[in-house]
């Protein structure tokens, strides 16, 4: 029997929210790791983490933790990538970097493997994992935009607070237990962390993720704008989007309305998105079922429901999207493309 090639793995940003699913997912996918180096900041360096039943000490990363390196899986943070991402590439392994540092360069391949696949072997080094309420909303497009094309997309959010990292899972779990026993909120971190002020999240909803751009939209919808087009190679798609923060840990879900180019018929619609990878549909009304983000916690599937004609525009599609945020918008769509370039080899 032919012995299984195994590669030598990195994980920056191994003690971070998507770090620790980016391990777990290779773990439970059986990804054939050789060495796995499991790295982050100097001030998270020494912490340990446990995988395939062994525990790691978590290295500082450094450009010289990449020697030897086939595959290094970074989510630690937009300014470490631009430093460290060049590194790596330089001794020999491929990116696949989960922040937004790369993903508009034009060299840098922008990838949702039920997608767009084949422009993974176009790499010069690094590849980059699109922004996680991209992801699940063209993971759901792609079979409608193959069949009748898409002038339009309306998209609103509601974001779980996961997309901001640890400390905002932290910050709704303490507000929420503040809030029901009457104390001060006390809000840190959303909208944005780094700006001087905050709002509570528990039991709100924030119009805001990211910082505002001078047009009016934040810089997470403009990334739902941007990396749509570049993902489709469809600057053509008239796209606005309004991005919210809900209290809910994992899971966003999103309300979508499309204009196709050509007339659809809606039974042919859901059966392209039943046979669709990736896509499961969920939409039995008579049941009440229909995506939430509480079912698709943990789960890698893109839920789709609620799918209907528009009431007024002959070729406008209403549905409602969901999925795990921290696994198909980060750590799952890193490791399915390592696992396309293992395939492909």
């Amino acid at each position: 029997m032919e012995r299984k090639k195994l590669y030598n793995v990195a994980v920056v940003g191994a003690t971070g929210a998507v770090g620790q699913k980016m391990l777990e997912t290779l773990e439970k996918r059986s990804f054939p790791v050789g060495e796995l180096r499991p790295l982050a900041s100097a001030r998270s360096a020494g912490q340990q983490v446990t995988f395939q039943g062994n525990t790691y000490t978590v290295q500082e990363a450094t450009p010289e933790a990449f020697v030897g390196i086939d595959f290094a899986l970074f989510s630690a943070g937009g300014s470490v990538s631009e430093k460290l991402a060049p590194a790596a590439v330089e001794r020999g392994a491929v990116v696949i970097d989960n922040t937004s540092a790369f993903r508009m360069l034009p060299e840098v391949p922008l990838v949702v493997p039920e997608v767009n696949a084949h422009k993974i072997s176009q790499h010069r080094g690094i590849i980059a994992n699109p922004n996680c309420s991209t992801i699940q909303m063209v993971v759901a497009l792609k079979p409608i935009y193959d069949a009748y094309g898409i002038d339009r997309i309306i998209v609103s959010t509601y974001q779980a607070v996961s997309g901001s990292g640890q400390a905002a899972i932290d910050e709704l779990r303490e507000q929420t237990r503040a809030v029901l026993d009457r104390q001060p909120a006390n809000p840190q971190v959303l909208p944005v962390k780094s700006l001087p002020k905050h709002h509570p999240i528990a039991f709100n909803a924030i119009p805001q993720i990211d910082v505002f751009e001078e047009n009016g939209f934040t810089r997470e919808e403009m990334k739902m704008v941007n990396e749509t087009r570049k993902i489709f190679g469809d600057d053509s798609i008239q796209i606005t989007a309004t991005c919210v923060r809900i209290p809910v840990f994992y899971g966003h879900s999103e309300s979508v309305y499309v204009e196709t180019r050509k007339p659809f018929d809606l039974a042919e619609v859901r059966s392209l998105l039943e046979s669709a990878p990736g896509v499961k549909v969920v939409d039995n009304l008579a049941e009440q079922e229909y995506p939430m983000a509480i079912d698709a916690e943990g789960r890698y599937d893109t839920f789709v429901g609620r799918i209907r004609r528009d009431l007024f525009h002959p070729r406008g599609l209403n549905m409602w999207i969901v999925s795990d945020n921290v696994l198909k918008g980060a750590a799952l769509n890193a490791v399915q493309i390592a696992e396309y370039m293992v395939k492909s080899k």
